[in-house]
């Protein structure tokens, strides 16, 4: 049941591969082909001559990537501070975050741009990445992960001289590995699908990202459906590959990490 279930779900992705690389107006023929008659590579070609579609791709891997840096190192520090250390009002700061994940993220869209207005980062890629450096869902999966790191290997650290940054450097974020996989990979996605936030605080076409710049060419080449399929593989293909690298990653941190920590 499982592996059927894997190939019916993959038979849109394997088409929109397939119809990418179909002659310009094969892929809306009748009956519809599965195969190209021929491979071609000019949509991908006309994508980055002709509509200069790889500057929004370099944009959109640059503010993935940061924006993931920076999450996994406020959260993770966010996450540490909320389970392992002690400090008053605590429980009910964490209490209060939790409460707001109720609140939609689209509310916060006008306030956070006027701020950002303000302060005259509208327009930048700091205004961009702001809303990934620590996020209330990252910063509640680290610190439930980190609660059920031992306090007694902790206070060993301590007894032996390690400071707090030294404990949460070489214990703490090796043993919190698969979970920092985990946030990597919902943090990338978010950040490389994310179409909203960009489309609110970007205002040049040179800085729109993937997302912004394909809903763009949809408009303008709404009929050639080869270069639409073209432009959709280039953006769902780092985010697999990201996927397949870090899953790794996380099944050799689970069995690795509280060892070496």
């Amino acid at each position: 049941a499982l592996i059927l279930g894997a190939i019916v779900t993959s038979i849109p992705l394997l088409w929109m591969i397939s119809a990418s690389l179909m002659p310009q107006g094969e892929a809306t023929g009748f009956p519809p082909r599965l195969i190209p008659s021929h491979i071609t590579f000019e949509h991908y070609a006309n994508l980055f001559s002709r509509l200069s579609l790889g500057r929004a791709f370099l944009n959109s891997m640059f503010v993935a990537v940061v924006a993931t840096i920076i999450s996994l190192l406020f959260n993770s520090m966010a996450g540490y501070a909320f389970a392992k250390l002690r400090f008053r009002g605590r429980d009910r700061i964490f209490a209060f975050l939790v409460a707001a994940l109720a609140i939609p993220a689209q509310i916060a869209m006008l306030p956070l741009f006027l701020m950002l207005k303000s302060m005259g980062l509208v327009n930048t890629y700091l205004g961009v990445l702001i809303p990934y450096m620590a996020t209330i869902s990252g910063v509640f999966l680290v610190r439930q992960f980190m609660i059920a790191i031992p306090d007694d290997l902790l206070a060993a650290a301590r007894i032996d001289g390690a400071s707090e940054l030294r404990i949460y450097w070489n214990i703490v974020l090796p043993v919190a590995r698969p979970v920092l996989a985990t946030l990597a990979i919902f943090t990338f996605m978010s950040a490389w699908n994310d179409f909203m936030w960009p489309l609110i605080i970007l205002t040049d076409d040179d800085r729109y990202t993937m997302p912004v710049a394909v809903a763009n060419l949809v408009y303008e080449h709404a009929l050639d459906l080869e270069l639409m399929m073209a432009s959709a593989v280039l953006t769902v293909v780092p985010v697999l590959t990201l996927f397949f690298v870090l899953q790794k990653q996380y099944i050799a941190g689970m069995m690795a990490g509280s060892v070496k920590g």
